[in-house]
């Protein structure tokens, strides 16, 4: 791609750069739901690119992209390599200034951790836009809605604790929950949906998610039992990258198909929408690359009619789901509320879109205290 020329200055300019890793503790371990059954890893850390932009006007900015499991020291060391090129870079020009970072790391790739490490910073710099405008960053996209559905995923526990987890995420405002099926035995699986809905009752929707682990014939099997639990969705019932599978299995079933996670591309996506292998796209902006991509995957799924639903990292992505004119869902986590002083509001089954401007976050005292490198780039006069 030739590339953009620079677009009129602002007047302001980049002239901070600061870079932190940082490693959150999980209170309680968390089994891998996209481990084949039986070998399942608990994960007890998830690692953290920090990204704080500050510029020459007095604005300031905070992104992050994370590593769930390996790659976190990756992610900060890519993201060493490109921040001296944002200085004096105009903060505003976003588009151009994620294309120069992409160029800059190409020999890296178009996704993956080089894509991940440019979300940090493109996630800063929409940021210091909203920030600048004092708008929630919802407001600044142009926000459909001031509260999102949200729904929560249920660990694998034994079906009594599995019921009473739901019954307490509903009362305390989640709209929906999420199954993952982890069982050896597909019919234990069955079984635990079907308390599960018993319990519940069918006003309160419910999604499954088959973390991958099912093959082509399989996946057709348990879509059509499953088409008799009223499902919202069905989770990556096949290999994301199934491309052709994925869209004969969204066709065969009424039970939407939902999958994306994993993708770390606006390219990958435009993929997957284009073959009519999913209902409800899942982009996860700190993989993707940031707020940029992202709009750029909005714009594609809204033009096929399809649901949007990011997973993970609820303080972010209330705001994306809240901009996206069509049906959307974010997953409830509550995994990152040690990193910052504030909390996702979360009532009538709706996560809120904070009124804060920007992302409308500030760092904890505890994310400084997990902080094991950070490095800071300034322009030199």
């Amino acid at each position: 791609m030739p590339e953009a020329a620079p677009a009129p200055s602002s007047g302001d300019r980049i002239d901070r750069v600061r870079l932190s890793l940082v490693f959150l503790p999980l209170a309680t371990p968390v089994g891998d739901g996209t481990a084949p059954p039986g070998r399942h890893q608990s994960l007890t850390e998830v690692a953290f690119l920090f990204t704080e932009i500050g510029t020459v006007d007095g604005c300031r900015g905070l992104g992050f992209s994370y590593a769930k499991r390996a790659g976190g020291p990756a992610l900060y060391a890519h993201a060493k390599e490109l921040a001296p090129q944002l200085l004096g870079e105009d903060p505003n020009d976003t588009g151009r200034v994620w294309e120069k970072l992409a160029r800059a790391g190409s020999s890296a790739g178009r996704g993956g951790l080089a894509a991940q490490a440019i979300a940090a910073v493109d996630i800063a710099l929409w940021d210091v836009k909203a920030r600048r405008a004092g708008l929630p960053l919802a407001k600044l996209l142009g926000a459909y809605r001031d509260a999102v559905r949200c729904y929560t995923t249920l660990a694998t526990t034994p079906v009594a604790e599995l019921v009473d987890n739901a019954q307490k995420a509903i009362a305390a405002g989640v709209g929906g929950v999420k199954l993952r099926l982890a069982q050896p035995d597909p019919a234990a699986d069955l079984e635990r949906l079907r308390v599960l809905r018993e319990r519940l009752g069918d006003g309160v929707p419910l999604m499954i998610d088959a973390g991958q682990q099912w093959d082509r014939p399989t996946a057709h099997r348990m879509g059509r039992v499953l088409e008799r639990s009223n499902l919202m969705w069905l989770e990556e019932p096949l290999d994301t990258y199934d491309t052709a599978g994925l869209a004969a299995l969204a066709a065969e079933l009424d039970t939407p198909v939902a999958t994306g996670e994993p993708l770390t591309s606006a390219a990958e996506h435009a993929r997957l929408i284009e073959a009519g292998a999913c209902d409800v796209v899942q982009p996860d902006v700190p993989r993707i690359g940031g707020v940029t991509p992202f709009l750029r995957i909005a714009a594609l799924a809204d033009h096929s009619g399809l649901s949007v639903a990011p997973p993970f990292a609820t303080e972010l992505h209330v705001h994306l789901a809240a901009a996206y004119p069509r049906a959307t869902w974010v997953e409830y986590v509550d995994w990152l509320e040690p990193l910052f002083n504030e909390r996702v509001e979360v009532h009538g089954g709706r996560a809120v879109v904070p009124d804060r401007p920007g992302l409308g976050l500030t760092v904890s005292q505890k994310a400084v205290t997990w902080t094991t490198d950070h490095i800071e780039f300034t322009e030199t006069a």
